[in-house]
């Protein structure tokens, strides 16, 4: 997640049940967060081991789609309400109730009513545009395709929903937390890319099929591996760090590096952040080129200057993991409040106040250097070269293992140290860099139905029902031991079981007798 973390420490390999605060100690970001991803691994794992892959509550199980086209200008899906899990995570397609809005008396005007249900167009976070033909639904002539969900967790800050920040703090403080959102996106999936040859195929063929395409979205290739190595030119650094540091900046940084463009490693790109791409400005209006932000940042480690390369996006965009040009800062006006960026930024993003548009800076200026020069930028991200060591700066590399393939958002994180002159990576008993997969983006996903035409949509969904059930009854022969073990248990604790002493002495002396 793009937050201003120190670290992030859950390994689940660890298998650590819970984090122990002690007395007199700092508390760290890292703690508290390694907390609240011990829980969320805990019970998706739970709910993934009892629901297994995806599946809904039978009485409310959401996502039950309905294929709506033929006779309409542009085909849509409805998105029943309810509750479905994906890997163990829960995904609620319930619609939002409207408020109810003070209204004047003399009006008689009231706002419709909204839908009860999402559509493929207006889903939370999908973001589809009726403009883009990629983003349409397939055509009548095309069916049958199938309908997935696709689940992932992106993080949002302040910039993107302004209600989490308290307003009570003022306008020149920082934000505070930052969240982390699971998005849903209901999509269409053709037979051809599920290797379905069949026209007419069974659910079981398609639920296989699906499986197996999932496995291959879901199973990254890209490995990355990170160093620090003392630079050539540290001799002439002044004495601001220990003389033998390997890493040689003057501050602890968490790295991020991130796909940009997606693909083969010919034409994946990166870039990469040394505030884990934290650092973000809410735009409060766009004018060709230029700018003007809410804030132009909070000290000279944390603002914009010429030569920094930003991402123009919004909430939409960002949901979208569609990699956009990225821009170099050309002038700054700060009386202003204002930027003038190296190009216009792509017309179909940061529009519309509503979806929150911001600029996310990103701190490499050119490609990593080698042989004296620096490697051309492609769309203002750095080229991916796989098989060697590329440097960041301040003595951080980085390495991409070949036959790697790429997806946008996908990122590695790397922290920096001060204390120890190096960065915390994993490495085999020979001190060697160990390759390793994306911290993220998790994706997760499952089918929905097989649309067939209108009207004519097969359910692919899985349900559970509840675990508790009515006690059964007990047969007579345990009726009979429950009844004798209650008059046993009255016995010991009233010999005369409620008679009184004169009777129960006669009939003991009556048994003596006998």
């Amino acid at each position: 997640m793009h937050a201003d973390l120190s670290r992030s420490t859950f390994r689940p390999e660890r298998h650590y049940s819970a984090v122990v605060a002690q007395q007199g100690r700092v508390q760290l970001d890292a703690d508290l967060n390694e907390q609240t991803a011990i829980q969320l691994h805990q019970a998706r794992s739970l709910a993934a081991d009892l629901i297994g892959p995806h599946g809904g509550p039978r009485d409310a199980a959401g996502f039950r789609i309905e294929y709506v086209g033929g006779k309409h200008e542009i085909d849509t899906l409805v998105v029943h309400g309810g509750r479905y899990y994906v890997d163990g995570i829960l995904c609620d397609a319930d619609r939002p109730a409207a408020g109810v809005p003070v209204t004047d008396e003399e009006s008689e005007e009231s706002a419709p009513e909204p839908p009860a249900q999402w559509t493929y167009w207006d889903q939370p976070d999908a973001f589809r545009d009726p403009e883009k033909p990629g983003d349409r639904l397939p055509s009548p002539a095309q069916t049958p395709f199938l309908v997935y969900l696709n689940v992932w967790e992106r993080s949002v800050n302040a910039a993107e929903d302004p209600a989490l920040r308290e307003v009570a703090l003022g306008a020149a403080m920082p934000d505070t937390a930052a969240r982390l959102k699971v998005v849903w996106q209901v999509l269409p999936l053709s037979l051809t890319q599920l290797e379905i040859e069949e026209t007419d195929p069974s659910k079981e063929v398609v639920r296989a099929a699906f499986t197996r395409w999932a496995q291959r979205q879901s199973a990254p290739s890209a490995r990355l591996a990170a160093r620090s190595e003392r630079p050539d030119h540290a001799d002439e650094d002044p004495c601001l760090v220990k003389p033998d540091a390997r890493y040689r900046g003057p501050e602890n940084q968490l790295y991020r590096v991130e796909v940009h463009a997606g693909g083969e490693a010919k034409d994946a790109t990166f870039k990469w952040s040394r505030e884990n791409g934290s650092v973000v400005f809410p735009v409060d209006e766009l004018d060709g080129t230029w700018v003007q932000l809410a804030s132009l940042g909070h000290d000279d480690k944390l603002d914009l200057d010429v030569g920094d390369h930003v991402e123009f996006t919004d909430t939409a965009y960002a949901s979208r993991l569609e990699p956009l040009p990225l821009l170099r800062v050309e002038e700054l006006d700060l009386p202003g409040r204002r930027v003038r960026l190296s190009a216009e930024p792509d017309p179909g993003v940061g529009r519309l106040a509503h979806l929150n548009p911001y600029l996310r800076r990103w701190d490499h200026r050119g490609g990593p250097k080698r042989k004296g020069r620096s490697t051309d930028l492609r769309g203002g991200a750095i080229p991916v070269t796989e098989g060697e060591w590329l440097p960041l700066e301040d003595g951080v590399e980085v390495y991409f293992a070949k036959g790697g393939a790429y997806r946008t958002g996908d990122h590695w994180i790397v922290p920096a140290r001060t204390a120890t002159g190096g960065v915390e990576w994993p490495v085999d008993p020979a001190r060697r860099p160990l390759l390793q997969g994306p911290a993220g983006i998790a994706r997760h996903f499952a089918p929905l139905a097989l649309i067939k035409g209108e009207g004519s949509a097969v359910d692919l969904r899985l349900a559970f029902g509840p675990l508790a059930s009515s006690m059964p009854a007990a047969d007579e022969a345990t009726l009979a031991a429950e009844e004798q073990a209650r008059r046993e248990e009255l016995a010991a604790e009233d010999p005369s079981q409620g008679r009184s002493q004169t009777t129960a002495e006669a009939e003991a002396a009556v048994e003596g007798d006998n």
